[in-house]
């Protein structure tokens, strides 16, 4: 009876050990297969739908004609501005809500329009005022007495809804995402990654660098980005650095925020007045603020840029070509403005949507199964950089809007190959102390078995010829 219970527990541990290599075996590839980076897929412009969408469709199907533009309130709602009470029915019947104005689109358009035509002034900036149902055109510390008086006299044959502001500091591009990329000619920041299916890039700033340009990831020119291939400026900003390697690497999706912390990235999308949105740069790292127009003109001394959006979120020289966005959302890239991060400012950014298709690339996001399964994007994470709390703070619900997805920046720009996953501890350690365990209980177990067979034996051998 002794031996058949010494038999059955050394069955069972045997089985046990058995199943626990099984289970320890599950454990290191399950942990190695977890820190993979996420896969990563590619949109085109316009594929994802912002904040922005129900304004902007009510616009678009009433007619430029019978509306002058929308926005987002600060409990997050639509607004769109109409010029007549019927308008006005149709908006509230699609759930909006409606500001009857006295001018049009194709009215703030033609004045617009109209700017442009007169002769160029650097330092000035208009753009569409949908609130207050304007133009606002603003003219920097550089505009001289006699050319704001110029363009006063073009305002004010155009009509008394343009209005003339004058504002501090100079309207200028940021050069010099968030990471940082150097050249010969200054430094910028990387914006989004995008692809055109065979090659990846980099999305940055068109007055960073001319085509041809070298980008570099150190001051001292030994870690190669890649080179602009693309660029657009004046007129547009923005460009396009293909990676030296031919693929953007792990991480991909990921704009980088501060502090090793990162942004995924799940769609690309138009930007809305009154939006909430956040700006990584190299220089002064993540900031927010408020969208506050649309098709922006900027006369930079370099040159023209229009169809901009404007904000009141801070920038500073480095910030250029660094990423903006909102819920994850892609949104655009920073192109110049005035102020600093310290007395607040505004800054102008390239529509990512016109960018794209213009380039004729597309966004590299996160892949459907990396978003949130709710469509909302979780907070960040305890200890992750959080939006400044500057003169710039928006007003558009409070708190209720976050940057997108927090999550470690990866770095590098090579993919972890499966023998690296396996052998890193802090993947497979507790899988590793399982199989060890079951190890040493298997080999006991045979040790013990080769024990009492040899004990058995000698007593045999013994009593038969003893």
């Amino acid at each position: 009876m002794r031996h058949v219970r010494r038999r059955t527990v050394r069955r069972a541990t045997r089985l046990a050990a058995v199943g626990g290599l099984l289970l320890g075996g599950v454990m290191v590839t399950q942990a190695a297969m977890a820190s993979e980076p996420p896969a990563t897929t590619t949109v085109p412009g316009g594929a994802a739908q912002s904040v922005a969408s129900t304004g902007a469709d009510l616009v678009k199907r009433l007619g430029t004609a019978r509306t002058a533009g929308s926005w987002v309130d600060a409990e997050g709602r639509p607004v769109v501005a109409v010029t007549d009470e019927d308008s006005a029915a149709a908006v509230r019947a699609a759930g909006a809500e409606a500001k009857v104005v006295g001018h049009s689109l194709n009215e703030l358009k033609s004045a617009a329009a109209a700017l442009r035509s007169a002769p160029r002034v650097a330092g000035t900036a208009w753009v569409m005022d949908y609130k207050s149902n304007q133009v606002v055109v603003r003219g920097d510390s550089t505009v001289s007495a006699s050319d704001w008086g110029r363009m006063t006299d073009v305002a004010s044959g155009i009509g008394s809804f343009v209005r003339m502001e004058r504002t501090e500091g100079t309207f200028t591009t940021r050069l010099n995402g968030a990471q940082p990329i150097l050249s010969t000619g200054g430094r910028c920041s990387a914006g989004f990654n995008v692809t055109n299916g065979s090659n990846d890039f980099i999305l940055t700033a068109g007055h960073c660098g001319p085509t041809g340009s070298s980008w570099f990831a150190d001051n001292q020119g030994a870690q190669q980005v890649g080179e602009t291939v693309n660029s657009t400026f004046p007129g547009s900003d923005f460009s396009l650095v293909q990676y030296a390697g031919g693929k953007a690497g792990a991480g991909a999706d990921i704009v980088a925020i501060g502090d090793g912390n990162g942004v995924r990235i799940t769609g690309v999308g138009d930007a809305a007045v009154g939006q909430r949105v956040f700006r990584s740069g190299s220089t002064t790292g993540l900031r927010d603020g408020e969208v506050t127009g649309l098709d922006a003109t900027v006369n930079y001394p370099e040159g023209t840029v229009s169809g901009l959006i404007e904000t009141n979120v801070c920038a500073e020289s480095g910030d250029s070509g660094g990423p903006m966005f909102s819920e994850g959302v892609a949104l655009g890239v920073t192109s110049g403005g005035s102020g600093d991060c310290t007395t607040g400012g505004t800054t102008f950014f390239q529509p990512v949507t016109k960018a794209l298709a213009q380039l004729g690339v597309q966004l590299i996001v996160a892949a459907p199964s990396d978003a949130a399964g709710n469509g909302a994007s979780p907070a960040p994470s305890e200890g992750a950089p959080q939006p400044s709390s500057s003169p710039t703070q928006a007003a558009v619900a409070p708190g209720s809007v976050t940057p997108g997805s927090t999550t470690p920046v990866t770095g590098g720009t090579g993919t972890v190959s499966l023998v690296a996953r396996l052998t890193d501890p802090r993947n497979i350690g507790p899988g590793l102390l399982v199989i060890a365990g079951s190890l040493v209980a298997l080999v006991a177990t045979r040790y013990i078995r080769a024990e009492q067979d040899r004990k058995a034996y000698q007593r045999h051998y013994s009593a038969t010829w003893g």
